[in-house]
Protein backbone atom coordinates (compact mmCIF):
# COMPACT_ATOMS: atom_id res chain seq x y z
CA UNK A 1 0.00 0.00 0.00
CA UNK A 2 3.09 2.56 0.20
CA UNK A 3 3.38 3.68 -3.17
CA UNK A 4 5.67 6.51 -4.17
CA UNK A 5 3.02 8.95 -5.48
CA UNK A 6 2.38 8.75 -9.23
CA UNK A 7 3.53 4.80 -9.71
CA UNK A 8 -0.31 5.03 -10.85
CA UNK A 9 -3.38 6.88 -11.66
CA UNK A 10 -3.46 9.47 -9.05
CA UNK A 11 -5.89 7.80 -6.75
CA UNK A 12 -3.44 6.19 -4.61
CA UNK A 13 -0.83 9.38 -4.05
CA UNK A 14 -1.65 9.58 -0.49
CA UNK A 15 -1.64 6.18 0.32
CA UNK A 16 1.61 6.69 1.87
CA UNK A 17 0.19 8.78 4.54
CA UNK A 18 -1.75 5.60 5.57
CA UNK A 19 -1.29 4.70 9.92
CA UNK A 20 0.13 6.75 12.80
CA UNK A 21 2.74 9.34 12.64
CA UNK A 22 4.78 11.65 15.21
CA UNK A 23 4.83 14.96 13.62
CA UNK A 24 6.99 17.38 14.58
CA UNK A 25 5.74 21.16 14.06
CA UNK A 26 7.81 24.51 13.17
CA UNK A 27 5.06 27.48 12.91
CA UNK A 28 5.55 30.80 12.51
CA UNK A 29 3.71 32.75 15.14
CA UNK A 30 2.27 35.31 13.27
CA UNK A 31 1.70 35.22 9.34
CA UNK A 32 2.57 37.38 6.87
CA UNK A 33 3.55 40.14 8.92
CA UNK A 34 7.52 39.75 8.57
CA UNK A 35 7.45 37.66 12.02
CA UNK A 36 10.40 35.68 12.55
CA UNK A 37 9.38 33.95 15.69
CA UNK A 38 8.73 30.36 15.10
CA UNK A 39 7.12 27.84 17.45
CA UNK A 40 8.00 24.06 18.07
CA UNK A 41 5.80 21.47 18.89
CA UNK A 42 4.69 17.80 18.59
CA UNK A 43 1.28 16.07 17.42
CA UNK A 44 0.64 12.84 16.40
CA UNK A 45 -1.74 12.00 13.99
CA UNK A 46 -3.38 8.94 12.06
CA UNK A 47 -4.60 8.62 8.39
CA UNK A 48 -7.85 6.35 7.33
CA UNK A 49 -8.84 5.59 4.00
CA UNK A 50 -12.02 6.83 3.25
CA UNK A 51 -14.79 6.23 0.23
CA UNK A 52 -13.31 3.17 -1.32
CA UNK A 53 -9.67 4.55 -1.59
CA UNK A 54 -10.69 7.53 -3.16
CA UNK A 55 -10.38 9.65 -0.34
CA UNK A 56 -9.06 9.64 3.12
CA UNK A 57 -9.28 11.58 6.82
CA UNK A 58 -6.60 12.19 9.06
CA UNK A 59 -7.01 14.08 12.56
CA UNK A 60 -3.99 16.41 13.74
CA UNK A 61 -3.60 16.24 17.82
CA UNK A 62 -0.81 18.43 19.25
CA UNK A 63 0.74 17.48 22.18
CA UNK A 64 1.29 20.73 24.01
CA UNK A 65 0.41 23.57 21.64
CA UNK A 66 -3.32 24.79 22.15
CA UNK A 67 -4.32 22.37 24.48
CA UNK A 68 -7.86 20.59 23.53
CA UNK A 69 -6.58 21.41 19.89
CA UNK A 70 -8.38 18.40 17.37
CA UNK A 71 -7.47 18.90 13.91
CA UNK A 72 -8.64 16.90 10.38
CA UNK A 73 -7.92 17.25 6.99
CA UNK A 74 -9.96 15.87 4.85
CA UNK A 75 -8.60 14.69 0.93
CA UNK A 76 -10.60 13.52 -2.16
CA UNK A 77 -9.34 12.46 -5.53
CA UNK A 78 -11.22 13.53 -8.78
CA UNK A 79 -10.75 10.79 -11.12
CA UNK A 80 -11.73 12.84 -14.12
CA UNK A 81 -9.33 16.17 -13.48
CA UNK A 82 -6.64 13.64 -11.91
CA UNK A 83 -6.36 16.34 -8.95
CA UNK A 84 -6.80 16.28 -5.46
CA UNK A 85 -8.66 18.26 -3.00
CA UNK A 86 -7.99 19.36 0.47
CA UNK A 87 -9.96 20.55 2.70
CA UNK A 88 -8.84 21.58 6.83
CA UNK A 89 -11.01 22.29 10.02
CA UNK A 90 -10.45 22.31 13.52
CA UNK A 91 -12.29 22.88 16.75
CA UNK A 92 -11.37 25.88 17.27
CA UNK A 93 -13.12 27.36 14.58
CA UNK A 94 -15.20 24.63 13.33
CA UNK A 95 -15.67 25.31 9.66
CA UNK A 96 -14.76 23.58 6.75
CA UNK A 97 -11.62 25.29 4.87
CA UNK A 98 -11.93 26.22 1.49
CA UNK A 99 -9.81 23.51 -0.52
CA UNK A 100 -6.10 23.67 -1.41
CA UNK A 101 -6.08 21.76 -5.46
CA UNK A 102 -3.61 19.82 -7.15
CA UNK A 103 -1.52 16.98 -7.77
CA UNK A 104 2.09 14.83 -7.62
CA UNK A 105 4.37 15.06 -10.05
CA UNK A 106 8.24 13.42 -9.40
CA UNK A 107 6.97 12.49 -5.84
CA UNK A 108 6.41 16.00 -5.00
CA UNK A 109 2.55 17.60 -4.80
CA UNK A 110 1.79 20.69 -4.81
CA UNK A 111 -1.77 21.95 -4.12
CA UNK A 112 -3.11 25.36 -4.23
CA UNK A 113 -6.26 27.58 -3.38
CA UNK A 114 -7.99 30.65 -2.46
CA UNK A 115 -8.26 31.79 1.10
CA UNK A 116 -8.42 35.13 3.18
CA UNK A 117 -6.53 35.79 6.36
CA UNK A 118 -7.93 38.42 9.06
CA UNK A 119 -10.31 39.32 5.71
CA UNK A 120 -7.94 40.01 3.28
CA UNK A 121 -7.75 37.36 0.66
CA UNK A 122 -4.43 35.22 0.20
CA UNK A 123 -3.20 32.55 -1.44
CA UNK A 124 -2.37 29.35 -0.25
CA UNK A 125 -0.01 26.15 -1.13
CA UNK A 126 0.60 22.88 0.70
CA UNK A 127 3.35 21.01 -0.58
CA UNK A 128 4.70 17.13 0.14
CA UNK A 129 7.80 16.23 -0.28
CA UNK A 130 10.57 13.96 1.31
CA UNK A 131 8.24 11.18 0.84
CA UNK A 132 9.34 7.34 2.08
CA UNK A 133 7.54 4.14 4.31
CA UNK A 134 8.60 6.18 7.46
CA UNK A 135 8.68 10.07 6.81
CA UNK A 136 6.98 12.58 5.12
CA UNK A 137 7.35 16.59 4.87
CA UNK A 138 4.56 19.36 5.07
CA UNK A 139 4.96 22.27 4.32
CA UNK A 140 2.04 25.25 4.20
CA UNK A 141 3.10 28.85 2.28
CA UNK A 142 0.83 31.95 2.34
CA UNK A 143 1.27 34.98 -0.39
CA UNK A 144 -0.51 38.52 -0.11
CA UNK A 145 0.85 39.62 -3.49
CA UNK A 146 -1.47 36.83 -5.74
CA UNK A 147 1.73 34.17 -5.73
CA UNK A 148 4.51 36.99 -6.93
CA UNK A 149 6.01 36.20 -3.43
CA UNK A 150 5.41 33.38 -0.89
CA UNK A 151 6.20 33.26 2.65
CA UNK A 152 6.34 30.12 4.36
CA UNK A 153 4.78 29.93 7.61
CA UNK A 154 4.63 26.53 8.64
CA UNK A 155 6.55 22.99 8.04
CA UNK A 156 5.54 19.20 9.30
CA UNK A 157 7.93 16.53 9.70
CA UNK A 158 6.28 13.18 9.75
CA UNK A 159 7.76 9.48 11.25
CA UNK A 160 6.14 6.78 11.49
CA UNK A 161 4.80 5.53 15.02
Amino acid sequence: MNQTPREHGGEHDFDFLVGHWRIKNRRLTKYLQGSTEWENFEATGTMNLILGGMGNIDDFIPETWKPGFVGMSLRIFDPKTQLWSIYWADNHRAVLDPPVIGKFSNGVGIFEGSDTLEGKPILMRFIWSNISKTTARWEQEFSADNGQTWEKNWTMAFTRA
